[in-house]
């Protein structure tokens, strides 16, 4: 079921220990990694500071683009449960005053999406 969710655009949860091994060098010196998922190849943490997505680009994957997201810069967010027949819920965040959302994450039904929801509400408001 994990490459299928893969194969579907699914995140999973990583372990912060992981992410800190891979992608500590991004942190400030008071930053640490609370939560984190992997989409494929493309990453999103939450940092007790900022929302950070990591794009890993190309075929060989060595173009990597690293976005930066302050919590003060999510104007607001909503989350789309998982249905009976959906395999899957979806996280959408907006930045400033944009119409349209400047992320869209889709979550595996293995993923609490309430503790999710629950940990950026606390970050936002």
């Amino acid at each position: 079921m994990g490459l299928f969710n893969k194969l579907l655009g699914n995140a999973s949860e990583v372990s912060v220990e992981k992410l800190n091994d891979k992608y500590g060098r991004l942190l400030t010196d008071s930053e640490d990694i609370e939560l984190g998922f992997k989409l494929m190849r493309d990453v999103f943490m939450f940092t007790n500071k900022r929302l950070i997505l990591i794009d890993v680009q190309g075929l060989t994957g060595s173009k990597i683009e690293y976005k930066s997201m302050p919590y003060k810069s999510i104007s607001r967010f909503s989350l789309e449960t998982a249905g009976t027949f959906d395999l899957d819920a979806e996280l959408k965040i907006w930045i400033s005053s944009e119409n349209i959302p400047s992320v869209s994450k889709k979550f595996n039904k293995s993923i609490d999406v309430y503790e999710v929801h629950k940990y950026l509400s606390s970050k936002v408001i």
